[in-house]
């Protein structure tokens, strides 16, 4: 495929799928891999991420051929629009990739660019590791207690944009078919309405739990907690949860038990090399993961649940700006920070690149560079324990040394070659 305004990298091979079925990848020790540093502060992020992931790369005798690619205000001053085809093509082709945040403008029509490049790619699970690093200031006694993986359903949900707005003929002619054709009758408050639609489809449910389920087998985590509001919204949220039992029980025999078999065929002693399927009501497991942090592993829930459960562990963590993601297609990965764009520190040099660096590390592990993502990790931890931190955890420790962004990416840079 050629790409008009894309610098392609001369060096380094393309990823390409190995098994259609699985979504399995090839991957070559010099792989092309596509980045966006971002709007605001991913400027200043985009490239320490990319300097540390090189380093670590190196470290363990592989390098990184980047493509650099444009969204959002880079792609404005170079396309003339946001969210460029060639851009979404090079990552489709290409496989895996890493992007900063992106600020969606007003009248754009995009309701956000980060949400049409999930749904252009069909990255439909959005994956967000809590765990907390030492040296990181936190609102909790007890943060290490935190070491959940959320499974956030990225393409359904009332996030899918099927809504319609107050005053608009198309709101009035849903607004009647629901009264009048389905006689949903003294419901709808008179006056101004706005409405929107929750679709949750058994295959959205199921390719989402079963990612969900395969993380936990593969990482030897014993439990997939299913988060839903079924006891209120039966037919939808009530239904992911079901389609996660059956799910869970046709594909995967006695590899997967549920809380019920655990104690009526194994007195609650769980069998090595299992994962138990459990739920939670949503409201209840914001609770629990304050209450009791360390029985939770893995989460799969669907889109609104998702985004409001992971903020809330991250928070547990030390905040968004250390809390990594990643969203995963059919052998396709594109990393990115939970955080946004910040465009008022924008250039600054000064602001946290750590999400971005851990996102970093998510795709690292998705690659199979198992010893390069955990080096990632160890050196952000170290160097975060030694104190050299940047301005946003620098006051609210005591002592310590206050670096620039790139200072900061320097430091784990050099840690990195210290560890490995």
């Amino acid at each position: 495929m050629s790409y008009d305004q894309i610098d392609v990298p001369e060096a380094g091979e393309k990823i390409t799928l190995a098994d259609e079925e699985t979504g399995e990848l090839n991957v070559p020790e010099t792989p092309i891999i596509p980045i966006i540093y971002g709007d605001g502060i991913g400027s200043d992020v985009g490239p320490a991420a990319q300097k540390v992931l090189d380093a670590a790369a190196e470290a363990t005798g592989r390098s990184i051929a980047w493509m650099r690619l444009y969204a959002g205000g880079s792609a404005r001053e170079k396309y003339d629009e946001n969210l460029p085809q060639e851009t979404v093509d090079a990552i489709r082709e290409h496989r895996v990739a890493i992007k900063g945040p992106l600020t969606t403008p007003v009248g754009s029509g995009f309701r956000s660019l980060n949400v049409a490049l999930r749904k252009k790619l069909d990255l439909y699970a959005n994956v967000r590791p809590t765990y907390h690093l030492e040296g990181v200031p936190s609102p909790v006694k007890n943060p290490s207690a935190m070491d959940m993986v959320t499974f956030r359903e990225n393409t359904e949900d009332v996030y899918a944009g099927i809504e319609w707005e107050a005053g608009t003929d198309e709101v009035q002619q849903v607004k009647e078919f629901v009264e009048d054709e389905m006689g949903a009758t003294g419901v709808i408050h008179d006056g101004p309405v706005g409405i929107g639609i929750k679709p949750i489809t058994e295959f959205g449910s199921k390719r989402l739990i079963r990612e969900a389920i395969n993380y936990a087998i593969a990482n030897g985590r014993p439990t997939v907690t299913l988060v839903h509001k079924g006891n209120i919204m039966k037919f939808t949220e009530g239904a992911f949860r079901d389609w996660g039992y059956e799910l869970a029980e046709e594909e995967y025999g006695d590899n997967v038990l549920t809380e019920d078999e655990l104690w009526e065929e194994h007195d609650g002693e769980q069998p090595e090399g299992t994962v138990v399927v459990q739920d939670r009501i949503a409201d209840n497991m914001l609770q629990q993961i304050l209450t009791r942090t360390d029985q939770y592993d893995v989460i799969a829930t669907m889109n609104l649940n998702g985004d409001y459960m992971s903020d809330a562990a991250g928070a547990q963590i030390g905040g968004l700006g250390i809390a990594p993601g990643a969203n995963y297609g059919h052998g396709r990965c594109l990393a990115e920070p939970v955080h946004g764009s910040a465009p008022k520190y924008a250039g600054e040099n000064k602001v946290n690149p750590t999400a971005m660096i851990l996102s970093g590390r998510e795709m690292l592990d998705y690659l199979g560079w198992d010893d390069a993502a955990e080096l990632v990790r160890d050196a952000v931890e170290t160097t975060i324990s030694e104190g050299n931190v940047t301005y946003d955890l620098h006051r609210q420790i005591e002592g310590g040394t206050k670096l620039a962004t790139t200072e900061f990416a320097e430091a784990v840079v050099e840690n990195i070659e210290q560890l490995s």
